[in-house]
Order: structure tokens, then sequence, then C-alpha cells
């Protein structure tokens, strides 16, 4: 078989990337804003280093929980590109996401004050500066090492996110370079603005969002609907999901490795770890009720399919909202997210643009309803409409437009440019035998 040439390029980049950090030398000119090791809380390392593993866990956990959805053509194929982000983020992360994310803010001035786009990109490329000391400002009482990871994870898992939306009808290779760039140029981006200490979304507008419910999900469904109308529907629209039981197995695992993704988020071994670990359950077991009774009410049958896309859309929608709400209104929580992500799903105008697994209706409707959400009913100081007024409201808003925009037209953009280098439709010989085959030579 002759070697297609973006394969040798490819081969030639993690060469020339494995050759670099072999001679790469850390510059250590940060050191002023590192505490001391006396500043290391081990109860916080401990619990971080854990939750860093469940939240790694979950990327294997959606490979199953997609997997099981499609026909049996096909599934490799989808699982594999939810398992090979953990190989190609994670890198990406060390060499350059990283420091895109929490390096230092270059964005606007308002008032005198700089309010981070993106952070330097020189400032931890190849880990530079990122050593077992804590940071100042960015998780003080755990070496910045352990925080980067667990970051890391969170990059990993969000483009896995969006390969279920064009499933079944993506070249591989081109998918390998789209997630590239949403990487570099949406997720890290995004997680600068809202995570960074001094992030326009944050720090400026004032958002608030616990786990990731910006970060990974609005992003990851509108970047999915993007994707949906560049690669247009696929020409058998029609299957049979292929492994129940694998779909069920998915959910369990991002159940379990939710906990590290919200309950991590406190950063320390503390009571809002605690709580914000109650609150994931509760409203995912909520959304999972509900979703079951909405659907029978509605003539459709109890299945195990919709128990299990109800309880990651609970999950979905508390993420923002985790550690800043109460037990009781988590059930809430759940509960109008299974019956909005619902509705959504059985759309028939959003059917006819074929989202393979329904991706915007669970992840983007799910992470726009928790931004919604945590703007009314988020606890503390000037947090929410009813503990602060409209103005803490009409900036989360402005936020959730402007996120909106920028991940939809942004992704949009990208995949023109991934189109342009290499297609992103396979032929419709390959489509037809299936991607299992055709694009990776394996079969069930």
């Amino acid at each position: 078989m002759k070697t297609e040439k973006r394969w040798v390029i490819s081969f030639l980049l993690i060469t020339a990337i494995a050759i670099t950090s072999l001679f790469w030398k850390n510059t250590n000119d940060l050191e002023n804003d590192f505490l001391k090791t006396s500043n290391l809380n081990y109860a916080d390392i401990a619990w971080l280093l854990t939750s860093s593993s469940f939240v790694l866990l979950m990327t294997p956990g959606l490979s199953f929980f997609y997997g099981g959805m499609v026909g049996k053509k096909n599934v490799i194929s989808t699982m594999l590109q939810s398992f090979i982000s953990l190989g190609v983020v994670s890198l990406l992360w060390v060499i350059v996401g990283f420091s895109i994310s929490f390096g230092s803010s270059i964005g606007i001035e308002i008032d005198g004050t700089t309010y981070g786009l993106f952070g330097n990109p020189f400032d931890f490329m190849f880990f530079d500066n990122v050593s077992t000391l804590p940071h100042k400002s960015i998780g003080s009482t755990i070496p910045f090492i352990l925080f980067a990871l667990f970051q890391m994870k969170f990059a990993v898992i969000t483009p896995a996110i969006i390969t279920g939306s064009f499933a079944e009808r993506v070249r591989f290779i081109s998918y390998l370079l789209f997630i590239c760039l949403f990487t570099i140029f949406i997720y890290a981006p995004l997680c600068h603005m809202v995570w960074h200490p001094s992030g326009l979304l944050g720090a400026y507008f004032g958002i608030k969002d616990f786990a990731g419910g910006t970060v990974v999900h609005m992003s990851a469904g509108f970047a999915a609907l993007a994707g949906v109308l560049v690669l247009g529907k696929r020409k058998d629209k029609e299957h049979i999901p292929t492994n129940i039981p694998f779909v069920l197995l998915g959910t369990g695992m991002l159940w379990f490795g939710w906990f590290g993704f919200n309950a991590g988020s406190a950063m320390a071994a503390n009571s809002t770890a605690a709580m914000a670990f109650a609150t994931t359950t509760i409203a995912s077991a909520s959304a999972m009720m509900t979703w079951i009774f909405f659907d029978r009410i509605n003539g459709r049958k109890v299945s195990a399919l919709g128990a299990c896309i109800g309880a990651v859309v609970g999950l979905v929608v508390i993420t923002p909202a985790a550690g800043f709400i109460s037990i009781p209104k988590s059930i809430f929580f759940g509960f109008i997210a299974a019956i909005v992500s619902n509705l959504a799903l059985n759309w028939k105008r959003l059917k006819k643009i074929d989202d393979t697994l329904d991706v915007f209706a669970c992840h983007g409707v799910g992470g726009i309803m928790g931004m919604l959400l945590t703007a009314l009913f988020a606890e503390g100081e000037n947090a929410s409409l009813l503990h602060g007024g409209w103005g803490v409201f009409s900036h989360h808003m402005i936020a959730l437009f402007l996120v909106a925009v920028f991940t939809f037209f942004g992704t949009l953009i990208l995949y023109k440019i991934t189109n342009k280098i290499i297609p992103l439709r396979v032929s419709s010989n390959s489509e037809s035998i299936g991607l299992d085959l055709s694009q990776h030579d394996e079969k069930l």
C-alpha cells in the first residue's frame, strides 16, 4: 500500500516534537509567581491526584457511550475518535495548549486593567516553568504540575465530545487536524477567558462556571452543530444502536469520572468539593428519571438508551453550578434540563441536520441551560439574579451570547480550513462499507 504524503508529514511532525523536547531547556523565569513548598496541602494533593484519574476515565467512558450507539460497521472508528484524543490533546497541551490557557494574559484593557483573551503561548511551552511548587493565584495549595495535568483531562474530553455529531462519515486524519486547531484556537482561549484569574469572561463579566459548562459543554455543543452543517447528512441516516450494554457501561464510567470533573474543580479537599460531589449525582439522578417519565407520557417506551442520555444531560447541566447551589436546587436543575434537552433531541428541525448522536441537543443545550440556571440560582454574594440582581444576570447572558458566537463561527472557520487542507468527509464507498474497515482495516 502506498503511503500518503499527509501521513509522512504527520510522522515527521511527531519526530520533530520528540527531538525538540529532548533538547528543551527550562528557562525558569517566572519563579516570582510561585509559593514555597510549605504552602502545599497534602490532602488537597491527594484529592486532585484522584480527581485527575477520575476525569481521565471519562474519555474511555465516552468512547463506550458513543460506540454503543452507532451502527455495527462504525463502532471501532467512533470509539477511536474519542480515545485518540488522549494522545493528541495531551501532547498538544504540554507543548502549547496549557500556556495559551493559563499563561499571562494577552487581551484588551478596560479601565486600566488588562482582561485576557488568551495566555502567552511562551510562558509554559513544553511545560516550561510548570514545577512542583504551588502557583500564587492558580491552585495555591497543590503543585502547579498537578493543576496542569488536571486541566489537561478537561482539554482531552472536549473535542472527544464533538465526535458524536459527525460519527460515521468523517475522515480520521482530517479529524486529527481539526482537534489540534480546535484545542489551540477555541478551547484554550475560552479556557483562559473563563478560568484564568484575569480572563475577560471570568474577571470582567463575572460569569460562574464551576467545572466547565461553558468551557467544555457549550464549546463542544456549538462545535458539533457547526461540524454537522459543514459535513452534511449521512447517506444512510437509519441505524440501530449496536450495543446498548456499551452505552450503559459508558454512562457508568462517565458518571463515576464526573465526580472528579466537578468535585475536583473545588481545587481542594473541602466542603465545596463535598457539595459538588452531592449535587452532581443528584442532578443526574433527577434528569435520568425525568427523561424516562417524559418519554413515556409522550408515547415512547422506557429505554436504557433514554435513561443513559438523561443521566448524562443531568451531569452536563449541573457542571457550571455544582459548587454554587444546594442539593434541592440540583434536583430542579436535572428536571428542567432533561425536559428541554428531550424536546430539542426530538425536534424535527434539529433532526433534519443529522447530528448523529445528538451532541448539540445534549451537550450544547445542556450547557446553555446550565449557564442560564446558574445565572438565576447560584448562591453567594452577587452571584446570580436571586443573589445580586439583574446586573450579574445580564452579564451572564451577554457572555452566553459571546461564547455561542465565538465557538460556533470559530469552529465553522476551522472546519473550512481543515477541509481545504484534507477533505473532512470520507468517500461514498468508504461510508458505505463503514469507517471501521475503510479507515482502520478493523471490524467487530
